[in-house]
């Protein structure tokens, strides 16, 4: 137990660096990073290992498939405590060519960077809201109108809501973060 909480704190202290590979080669280096963390037990100083990717849809003789592509092809994403051990053996993965920064020394993604790329939730919402509860809606389009929860959708953090507008009520869809319960 204690050494997860230690596993726990030491994540939350990790930061997001990205990783230069040869191009097509992002899936071996995360396979080949995750294979070398596990068997040198440095699962304390790397946690995550990620190649961000996305889906699209190609029509080839009108048919329609979902593929998916890198978003950034030949960069490879790692969340990790820098220190002399973990960046060697990042750095001396076959198929790496370096961290992004300045000469050797790796610069950490912003917050911002982070949630710009989608690789995590920087901030986790919790909200306690259900069906017919009464809402304030306090940004956007809706701001400061009031009304009534239909529909919660936890995996798109939207909320459909029931609002009063020109004296009917009009169903719109919100981002949780745009609703406050009454």
């Amino acid at each position: 137990m204690d050494k997860d909480e230690n596993r726990a704190e030491r994540a939350k202290k990790a930061k997001w660096y990205v990783v230069h590979t040869y191009s097509g080669h992002e899936n071996k280096v995360k396979a080949n990073i995750e294979k070398m963390v596990e068997n040198r037990g440095m699962i304390d100083d790397i946690f995550e290992v990620i190649v961000p990717t996305e889906e699209y849809v190609e029509t080839k003789s009108g048919k329609k498939k979902v593929k998916e592509r890198k978003l950034f092809p030949g960069y490879v994403i790692v969340k990790m405590i820098v220190n002399d051990e973990s960046w060697y053996l990042v750095r001396n993965t076959r198929g790496v060519t370096g961290f992004v920064g300045p000469g050797s020394k790796p610069i950490p993604l912003t917050d911002a960077e982070v949630k710009a790329l989608g690789v995590q939730e920087i901030n986790e919402i919790n909200i306690d809201l259900k069906e017919k509860d009464s809402v304030r809606v306090v940004s956007g389009p809706f701001e400061n109108f009031m009304g009534t929860v239909d529909s919660i959708n936890i995996e798109k953090k939207k909320v459909k809501v029931y609002v009063s507008m020109f004296g009917r009520e009009t169903l719109v869809e919100l981002d949780f973060e745009q609703v406050e319960k009454m």
